[in-house]
């Protein structure tokens, strides 16, 4: 079991689709520093931080959103903020993410059934009803999360939304060798998440990712943030590191179409077929269109990204840089707009102050 669970690790950037992930040992810069973080604070590089390294502002933003949100400790407890990951990533059909915060959830929650719902009762249970009640407009949760609690689960949520559409576009289903025996499967997932871990004793301290990217004023749709100013800072620093990562990929005509759909969307899949996405993008010059199906397939159904639509866009756009900066626009797109529905009565903004470099 060891040795599979030592080529898993050693494999894991080999599993990544349509980019060439920036190898550890080639590493330099801002790429090399996330790198460095990630290992220590994460215990390993993990494939869904990794396949943005072709843009390193991407690269920065999803590690920024990821520690902050999941791993620095808070009021929140790992195992309500791993459930919350748990049932995001159901619901984004990300079976990588499911796997993986499944078996994370099971290790810090014994009680934890084999599908990976906690036991009732418990703030892990209460944690993972009330990000499903968010996933449905109009819902609402029996367990609403107390207030100190509320803005760190968001920020998860709000996280994974994000990393779901990533992890879909770029990984394959599982971290797991396929052929690997049933009996086996659950163990290995479990040390799997054991090895993702942070070295230092009591975890890692808030804040410490922020120097990665410049200070970005929060925008209005991040304000459920303004609570806690570390999470604030982590996901206006990554918004803004995203939407200039996206630059040439993503002309000024699709990113209105991708925004207008998202403000019409209720959250429900799209309809099965292409034909929606022929009428959403009739409007654009056709130079276009491959940048915004593309776009609008990684907003809304990750999941059916094709190998064809990762070609018709790169026809017209080459580059892994030009191709993570226009899918992790577009996952953050989505991922905000659920985070805004979310939350029912966000925080009202602190005083300003000084705050992180």
């Amino acid at each position: 079991m060891k040795r599979v669970l030592r080529t898993v690790v050693k494999n894991s950037l080999g599993s990544i689709r349509h980019i060439e992930a920036v190898r550890p040992d080639g590493a330099t810069g801002l790429v090399a520093r996330v790198y460095e973080q990630t290992v220590r604070d994460f215990g390993g590089l993990a494939p869904p931080i990794a396949l943005h390294s072709p843009a390193p502002e991407p690269l920065a933003a999803s590690w920024l959103m990821l520690r902050e949100s999941l791993l620095v400790p808070r009021t929140a407890g790992r195992a309500a903020k791993e459930a919350v990951a748990h049932a995001v990533s159901e619901a984004n059909s990300c079976p990588y993410c499911v796997e993986v915060h499944g078996a994370a959830l099971r290790d810090l929650e014994p009680a934890a059934a084999p599908g990976a719902a906690p036991a009732p009762g418990s703030a892990a249970h209460a944690a993972a009803r009330w990000a499903r009640a968010g996933l449905v407009p109009g819902a609402d949760a029996d367990d609403e999360p107390p207030a100190d609690t509320r803005t760190e689960l968001t920020a998860v949520a709000v996280a994974f939304h994000y990393l779901n559409r990533m992890v879909n576009v770029f990984l394959e289903d599982s971290p797991l060798p396929a052929g690997l025996p049933a009996a086996a499967h659950d163990g290995l997932l479990r040390m799997v998440a054991r090895t993702l871990r942070p070295t230092a004793p009591g975890g890692p301290a808030a804040g410490a990712s922020l120097p990665l990217l410049p200070k970005a004023p929060l925008p209005p749709d991040l304000a459920w943030a303004a609570g806690v100013p570390d999470l604030a800072e982590a996901f206006a620093r990554s918004a803004a590191a995203v939407d200039r990562a996206a630059g040439p990929a993503l002309p000024a005509a699709v990113r209105e179409r991708v925004l207008a759909e998202l403000d019409a969307w209720d959250g429900s899949p799209p309809p099965v077929g292409r034909g929606w996405l022929d009428d959403s993008t009739a409007p654009l010059p056709p130079g276009d269109r491959p940048a915004a199906r593309l776009a609008l397939l990684t907003a809304l159904a990750s999941y059916r990204v094709e190998d064809r639509d990762i070609a018709a866009f790169r026809a017209r756009t080459p580059g892994d840089g030009a191709l993570i900066g226009l899918t992790s626009w577009a996952a953050l797109a989505a991922a905000r707009t659920h985070g805004a529905r979310t939350v029912r009565n966000p925080p009202t903004a602190p005083a300003p102050k000084e705050s992180s470099p």
